[in-house]
Parts: C-alpha cells; sequence; structure tokens
C-alpha cells in the first residue's frame, strides 16, 4: 500500500508540474526569446533612431525639408550602419575621413570622434578596376558615381525612384558608362566576358534583395545628404 501511495504522489505531483509547463508555454513568454524577438516594428523604429544619430554624430547634414523623418532614418541605417556606400563612393580611402576624426589612426591623430569628410562624403570618385577593354593595351578603369542630389533634389544623377529601383534590382546602368566592346571600339568599352549594360563592382546583387521599402529609405535618404560637384559623367555647376 505504502508503494502505492508513492506512486499515486509521483503521478500527481508529475501531473501537476507538466500543467505547469503547459500553462507557461501557453500563456508566459515564448522560451529563448527576449522580449523584442519577432517584432519587426519594433526592430524598425530602432534601426531609424540609429541611423538619425549615426548621421548626427558623423557631421553629416540632413535636408529634412518635406522628407519622412523615419524613412531618412531608415535609409542612414542602411547606407551607413548595415552597409559601408560610402567606403566605395567616396574620392579615395585617405579622404573619406577628416583628418582627425578617422577611426583607423592611433591617437593622437585621431581625436577619438568618427567624422565623416563632408567634402566627399558619397560623392564617388573611387577607381576600382581596371577591368579588360577593347584590348590588353586599353583597360577600363571604373569609377564610383555621385550619389548625393543633383539641382533637381533627386539623388544619384537625377534620377527618379522608379530609376533608383531598377538599377538596384536589376544592375542596369542608365549612364551607359561602359558598353560591351563592338569591334574595335569605343574606347571605354569593356570586354567580353564583362556585361556593359550592368553596372561592374557595384554589389547590386546583395541590394536587389531588399524590401520596396527599404530601397525607398536608401533613396529618400540619398536625397537629404548635400549635394557635391564631380563623379565621372557628371556635369559642371550640377548643384546650382
Amino acid at each position: 500500500m505504502k508503494e502505492k501511495n508513492k506512486l499515486f504522489k509521483a503521478l500527481t505531483a508529475g501531473a501537476v508540474f507538466s500543467a505547469v509547463v503547459v500553462a507557461g508555454l501557453l500563456f508566459g513568454s515564448k522560451p529563448g526569446l527576449a522580449d523584442n524577438d519577432n517584432n519587426g516594428s519594433q526592430d524598425e523604429k530602432q534601426m531609424v533612431q540609429i541611423g538619425l544619430t549615426f548621421a548626427s554624430s558623423a557631421g553629416i547634414q540632413l535636408n529634412m525639408n518635406h522628407k519622412d523623418r523615419d524613412m531618412v532614418g531608415l535609409g542612414s541605417y542602411l547606407v551607413n550602419v548595415a552597409g559601408d556606400c560610402n567606403g566605395c563612393h567616396t574620392n579615395n580611402p585617405a579622404t573619406e575621413y577628416t583628418p582627425t576624426g578617422n577611426p583607423y589612426l592611433l591617437s593622437p591623430v585621431f581625436n577619438g570622434t568618427k567624422k565623416i569628410n563632408p567634402a566627399t562624403y558619397l560623392g564617388g570618385g573611387s577607381v576600382f578596376g581596371p577591368l579588360p577593354g577593347v584590348d590588353a593595351a586599353h583597360p577600363v578603369p571604373i569609377i564610383s558615381r555621385n550619389l548625393t542630389p543633383d539641382k533637381t533634389g533627386r539623388p544619384e544623377g537625377g534620377n527618379t525612384l522608379s530609376d533608383f529601383k531598377l538599377i538596384m534590382r536589376t544592375g542596369k546602368d542608365l549612364d551607359h558608362a561602359h558598353p560591351s566592346c563592338t569591334g574595335s571600339g569605343p574606347a571605354n568599352c569593356l570586354g567580353f566576358p564583362f556585361n556593359g549594360e550592368l553596372l561592374q563592382v557595384m554589389p547590386w546583387p546583395n541590394f536587389q534583395n531588399l524590401t520596396d521599402r527599404q530601397l525607398e529609405a536608401i533613396y529618400t535618404f540619398l536625397s537629404a545628404i548635400p549635394c557635391l560637384e564631380g563623379g565621372p559623367g557628371e556635369p559642371a555647376n550640377r548643384c546650382k
């Protein structure tokens, strides 16, 4: 009888324990998940704030007139934090940061505060390549484009949002800066097997996976940064 009582108590205790576990699964927080997990809205709010804070601390002067603050902040996060667009679309790595704001340098040259060089920020000019041209004696340098807004207020050479999405989704070079070589030219053409219809070096195969909202956020942020003159194929006085 004693053994039966012990067995009954053990079974009862086990049933109570199981009930508590089930209740926790039904009514409590999911095991292994933090408070913010699976909360896309909260995640984006944090990205927006991080993006705006980055722009402010890095010295990027933003024109917020008639622009959605959240879209600018999200775009800044994608351009500056999740990505490193300025790493390629600056004049050259040596001028990406201000002389005292370069985090790659030792103190006292680096003063401890990261500061982007406003004179080169996303203005393009970095040289990549060269890639094969019409022949081995004529290699073609690939130069990063100016992403800042022009006098129209639209970024990336005045492209519309629709154009921008097309570029980011497909890599199509709307400027036709380096067409595929046919016969003996032209001088700026790309030799086989490179596809001159598409942007080379630019990591559009990665960016093409972003959502429409994310691409629009990047476009909105780029329209908020200061205009810079220069860049391959850009006309003079593009900011005026």
